[in-house]
């Protein structure tokens, strides 16, 4: 796929003020540690993850969402009225019906014109919706467009803590919980315009194209589904990664191919915040530079569809990204299915 017109006008996140450390994490489940005999710093040490973040009991997804896009509004030309189309693309959503976009937009205070809706895909769902903006500004459709992604991980950590401390579980039976004590929450938005729109002078963020690989046969290396308030979810992390490398390697073998980028073109390399074994690997498999890497999963953990994007956003606000850089996102997520885009910053 390629674009021709599409900008990324403005991102901002919206960050959770209370932290989970993961040594808090595992002195909650010291019980499980002692009756299995494991040593205490292994999550961190396994991951990478030394804190991550959670919203207030209660905080509904679309009120993360909200909160990142009026930050992105402060930071953006556009005002409320003049945005096209609003998509959801997180995860986590308040209810199956309606859209979570819907709850968002009337806290966002979005105008009357504004096309929404939900569009979920796993982590990927945030890139996703940028290339559904991208689509439709190059197709004509609209001029200027919103995509958030408000993710909450408390419910999912909570009930995983809940449910080693009472299940009567041995080493193995804890293995496909592991990865939901990885997750936290954070909520990220960007509003994507016509080029034409942007000011004079302005930077001109833009969305060049992008390549995407599907390998469903591995739809069941992770699921999750509601249960109550809370999400339940089981993950083979071993042959997720293994699986997860192949599918990547096949989307950037077509990424390199679309965009005419080799393994030294990006300037910036962002991928989805999983660990630190898993970065490691992606880095290794791609035969890309580790040190164009810029990361948050250490602070920030795994955060769903928000992980990249609020990443790249996070770059932004560091200065570690420069007007003309040339930044890759390799996106991955449960399916599995990867999708890889081309970004001039």
């Amino acid at each position: 796929m390629k674009f021709s017109r599409a900008c990324i006008e403005s991102i901002a996140t919206a960050l959770p003020d209370e932290k989970w450390t993961s040594a808090a994490i595992e002195e909650r489940l010291k019980p499980l540690y002692d009756r299995l005999k494991l040593p205490a710093g292994r999550l961190e040490l396994m991951t990478g993850i030394r804190e991550r973040r959670m919203w207030p009991a209660g905080t509904k997804p679309s009120d993360a969402s909200a909160a990142a896009g009026k930050n992105v509004l402060a930071r953006s030309v556009f005002k409320p009225g003049q945005i096209e189309v609003l998509i959801h693309s997180a995860v986590c959503r308040d209810m199956l019906e309606p859209a979570t976009a819907s709850f968002a937009h009337h806290k966002i205070g979005l105008g009357p014109n504004c096309q929404i809706f939900d569009l979920s895909n796993a982590c990927l769902g945030f890139l996703n919706g940028l290339v559904t903006l991208a689509a439709m500004i190059d197709s004509g459709q609209i001029k200027c467009g919103m995509v958030v992604s408000g993710e909450n991980g408390r419910p999912l950590v909570e009930q995983t803590i809940q449910h080693l401390l009472q299940a009567p579980l041995d080493r193995n039976g804890i293995k496909p919980f592991f990865a939901n004590l990885t997750i936290g929450s954070a909520a990220v938005a960007a509003v994507v315009c016509h080029e034409d729109l942007l000011p004079a002078g302005a930077p001109k963020h833009r969305l060049l194209g992008g390549s995407v690989h599907a390998e469903t046969r591995h739809s069941e290396l992770c699921q999750g589904d509601s249960a109550g308030d809370s999400l339940v979810m089981e993950t083979d992390s071993e042959l997720l990664l293994i699986a997860g490398m192949d599918v990547a390697k096949a989307t950037w073998a077509k990424f390199t191919a679309e965009s005419g980028w080799n393994t030294s073109t990006p300037d910036r390399v962002i991928t989805h915040q999983v660990g630190t074994a898993h970065r490691r690997k992606l880095y290794e498999t791609l035969a890309l530079d580790p040190a164009k890497d810029f990361a948050t999963v250490d602070w920030l953990g795994n955060t769903g569809s928000a992980a990249l994007p609020a990443t790249l956003a996070v770059a932004g606000e560091q200065g570690e990204l420069r007007t003309g850089q040339k930044v890759a996102l390799l996106g991955i997520g449960s399916g599995l299915n990867s999708l890889m885009l081309a970004i001039e910053w």
